[in-house]
């Protein structure tokens, strides 16, 4: 009988718990996190990519205050100015009135980031709480940037036609690739200055010609095209020129008899052309004497 009663008793202090303060009895602090947006998609090594992260339930004012941290690790680094932790007293609305945090970040990826899936983490706590829990997400990186070589195959002296030869010696296809020879000291381009070549395989290669003059250095090259993320990109290249290989070869060499040739020709015209009329003149004058 005694021990029916305290356990009686036991189920009514439990009770009387719940029912003199349900609220604090229920809404125990329990936050979720998830990444809600990933800009660019995949990300790129080397460049910028923007992330969101949702905290859902810092509207519940049992959490106190939350913090809430990207972790800088690899592949992921931070710009000086970059803050990685969020600090907020639960209860209050994100000032789009919601009921969650959203953490936005804007951070680099690692030039040396895998192709894949790259673990990345973010910590958070609440109420005061000493520790961290920590939750890890997905970061996809794929480097679809493009490289080239670029070289001068051909200078003609005459024409001053300068032809390129570029290659595409990364592993993705690129589309609508046009080739810009931009302002610069000691390169003069007559005509268009931007040739637009269309598509590249990679490992294929395509030439591109200018109308230019150029002194012995660097020219530099401006390459713009579209990945395959269908992002616009622009590469840079600098080619060196030495006109001294263009000149005195023997392709050079064969072209001039034809140059000669015409010459010739043009000579043996005039020349036929003065007999020609010296004999009319002659034969003007012969008839006129007749006459008198």
């Amino acid at each position: 009988m005694e021990k029916q009663y305290k356990y009686f008793a036991l189920s009514f202090l439990v009770l009387s718990l719940f029912l003199v303060n349900p609220v604090s009895a229920m809404e125990v602090c329990d936050l979720s996190v998830t990444l809600i947006n990933q800009d660019s998609y995949p990300a790129i090594p080397g460049d910028y990519v923007k992330l969101v992260f949702q905290v859902d339930g810092v509207s519940n004012p049992e959490c106190e205050e939350v913090d809430f941290e990207l972790l800088e690790q690899y592949p992921l680094i931070f710009d000086p100015d970059e803050v990685g932790r969020y600090t907020i007293n639960s209860g209050i609305y994100d000032q789009d009135f919601s009921s969650y945090l959203l953490a936005h970040y804007k951070v680099r990826v690692d030039e040396d980031a895998l192709d894949g899936v790259n673990p990345i983490e973010v910590q958070y706590r609440f109420g005061g709480n000493i520790g961290f829990e920590t939750k890890k997400f997905n970061l996809e990186v794929e480097d679809t940037r493009a490289d080239f070589e670029v070289h001068i195959k051909d200078y003609d002296l005459v024409t001053k036609i300068m032809t390129f030869e570029i290659l595409n010696i990364a592993e993705d296809d690129v589309e609508a690739l046009t080739i810009e020879i931009p302002k610069q000291d000691g390169v003069i381009v007559k005509g268009s200055n931007i040739n637009i070549e269309g598509d590249l395989d990679s490992n294929d290669y395509l030439t591109t010609s200018f109308e230019a003059t150029s002194e012995r250095g660097f020219i530099s090259i401006i390459l713009t095209y579209t990945d395959s993320i269908n992002e616009r990109r622009v590469l840079e290249k600098n080619v060196f020129f030495e006109p001294e290989y263009f000149e005195g070869r023997v392709a050079d060499q064969k072209k001039s008899p034809i140059v000669t040739y015409v010459i010739l020709v043009i000579i043996v015209l005039l020349i036929v052309w003065w007999f020609i009329r010296r004999r009319a003149k002659k034969k003007k004058l012969m008839e006129k004497r007749r006459k008198q």
